[in-house]
C-alpha cells in the first residue's frame, strides 16, 4: 500500500469526519491512510476484517454485501468515489456483518482504527461528526428493512431506484440521473429478486417512460416514475 496522491487528498478534505480537522490533524491522516487498488469484483474486506478498518473510496464503485444461507448475495450499499464505511468500527471495535467487494476497478484508502483511536478520538469535533454519521447511516438501513418488506417485486425496484436516486441522484431537465451503471443483477441483489424479474420491470418501466436507459446504461427516472409513488 501506498500513500494517497494529491488528487485524492482532496477527496478527503471534502469528507465531514475528516474535514473539520486542523492542518496538523489533516496532515497525519495523509500519513496513516493508505492507498490500495482492487480488480474488478475482488474482495477488499471479509467481515472478520472489517473490524480494524475504515475506508474511503477514492476511485471506482464498491458495495457492502452479506451473503445469506443459501449462498445468495444481498446488497445492502453500494459506495462510489469520495464515499466511506466503517464509521461504527472506529467506536466499538466490532466487524461489519457484511463483505466488502469491487463492483469495478477501484482505490481504496484504508486506516487502521487502532491509529485513527491515537491521533483523532479525543477530537470533539471528529465525535460530533462521527455521531452525525451514524445517524444516516440508521436512516439508511431503516430505508432498506422497509423494502425488503414490501410485498410484491414492482415496488422493491421501484423502493431500490428511488433510493439510490436520493442518495445519489442528480437533477437535469430529463429527470433525476443515477449517475454510474447499475447491472439488472445488481439491483436484483439490491431487491432480493431474481435477475430475469428485475429486466422485466425495467423493460415495463422503459416502456411506460417513466424511467430512461441511455446509451450509456445509466438511469434516469422521469417525474412520471415519482408520481405514480
Amino acid at each position: 500500500m501506498k500513500e494517497p496522491g494529491r488528487h485524492n487528498l482532496k477527496i478527503l478534505e471534502h469528507i465531514p469526519i475528516f474535514s473539520c480537522l486542523l492542518p496538523t490533524e489533516q496532515s497525519m491522516l495523509n500519513r496513516i491512510i493508505k492507498e490500495k487498488h482492487f480488480k474488478k469484483n475482488s474482495i477488499i474486506l471479509m467481515e472478520d476484517d472489517s473490524k480494524n478498518f475504515m475506508y474511503v473510496v477514492f476511485s471506482g464503485k464498491i458495495k457492502v454485501v452479506r451473503v445469506n444461507p443459501d449462498g445468495k448475495e444481498q446488497i445492502l450499499v453500494i459506495r462510489k468515489r469520495g464515499d466511506f464505511f466503517g464509521e461504527m468500527t472506529l467506536l466499538d471495535g466490532k466487524a461489519q456483518p457484511a463483505t466488502i467487494v469491487a463492483m469495478e476497478d477501484a482505490a481504496v484508502g484504508l486506516i487502521l482504527k487502532s491509529e485513527f483511536e491515537q491521533y483523532f478520538m479525543k477530537d470533539a469535533a471528529v465525535l460530533k461528526q462521527i455521531i452525525s454519521l451514524l445517524c444516516e447511516r440508521l436512516r439508511e438501513s431503516w430505508a432498506m428493512l422497509r423494502l425488503l418488506a414490501l410485498p410484491d417485486a414492482e415496488s422493491r425496484v421501484r423502493a431500490v431506484l428511488a433510493h439510490i436516486s436520493s442518495v445519489y441522484g442528480i437533477k437535469d431537465v430529463r429527470g433525476i440521473v443515477i449517475p454510474f451503471k447499475l447491472t439488472h443483477k445488481e439491483i436484483a441483489d439490491f431487491a432480493a429478486l431474481t435477475r430475469e424479474t428485475v429486466s422485466r420491470l425495467l423493460a415495463r418501466l422503459s416502456q411506460s417512460g417513466e424511467i430512461e436507459i441511455n446509451e450509456r446504461r445509466t438511469i434516469i427516472l422521469k417525474s412520471s416514475f415519482f408520481n405514480l409513488n
